[in-house]
């Protein structure tokens, strides 16, 4: 996707009280502190909004920024996590979509 990466790893003991993980990076090539920071911010949001409800309960996911993040639309954005999550089979439908 082009306002981010996406690794997903299913764990093989999943844990009762665990739900998904998520872990964040931006590295130098995105831009300085403060675009890192951004881009950093408006993934974690993006994540929030997504993942509670479709995110794959017993994975880890590690959401890596591009040097586009920063800039991109948030709706632009949301569509680059729900599809780079559809496409790696992380993706549940919510109760609220069926």
């Amino acid at each position: 996707m082009s306002g981010l990466v996406l690794q997903v790893r299913r764990r093989a003991r999943p844990d009762a009280e665990d739900g998904a993980r998520v872990g964040f990076t931006a590295s130098r090539k995105v831009g300085g502190a403060v675009v890192r920071n951004r881009a950093r911010r408006r993934l974690r949001a993006a994540v929030e909004q997504i993942l509670p409800r479709h995110g794959v309960p017993d994975c880890d996911y590690v959401v890596i920024a591009r040097r586009g993040t920063a800039d991109r639309t948030f709706p632009t954005l949301l569509n680059d996590l729900e599809s780079a999550m559809r496409r790696l089979d992380a993706w549940r439908e919510s109760q609220d979509d069926r």
